[in-house]
């Protein structure tokens, strides 16, 4: 992708207003984010401004070696650089999957429909199918990763909204 820093600084902090205006109006309790990469929407920011409780995510393996994503309550001091190079809780109160209203997912790139590819481990994908997962799910991207199709299979999850710049 190749956007400059001022159209990543201005696209992002579009998507921040738009997401901001969506959870207030939502009045969610409880909203999973996630700490972005760099090629991602900066939704940092995000954090400080909600009157929701906000969790995030920490990936991990399971006992059988199996991908696994869980969510803990935000708190800065117990951030840390984690998987993948991602911030993440590295201690903090577990949030229970159906404690989440909104969850903001991150992708590679969306359709209008809410179709999402992600990074390939399947992570959000398995963590929307569990039991008790009930949240309304919206993707963020740049503009430039709003796509008119994409590959999709039959464990891949849509979102309910996508949030773009556009």
């Amino acid at each position: 992708m190749s956007l400059s820093a001022e159209s990543r600084a201005e696209q992002s902090r579009r998507v921040v207003e738009q997401l901001r205006d969506i959870i207030e109006q939502s009045k969610a309790r409880v909203v999973a984010l996630f700490a972005p990469l760099s090629d991602e929407v900066q939704i940092g920011e995000l954090i400080s401004q909600l009157s929701s409780r906000v969790a995030l995510p920490r990936v991990g393996d399971m006992a059988d070696g199996t991908p696994d994503m869980a969510f803990l309550y935000y708190d800065s001091r117990a951030l840390a650089v984690g998987a993948y190079g991602i911030q993440e809780p590295q201690a903090g109160e577990p949030c229970a999957i159906c404690d989440i209203d909104v969850m903001v997912v991150p992708g590679v790139a969306f359709t209008s429909a809410g179709e999402r590819l992600g990074r390939g481990k399947g992570y959000y994908d398995r963590y929307m199918a569990r039991e008790g997962f009930r949240a309304m799910t919206i993707g963020v991207c740049y503009a430039c990763q709003l796509c008119d199709e994409l590959p999709v299979e039959e464990h891949d999850r849509r979102v309910d909204m996508v949030v773009s710049a556009v």
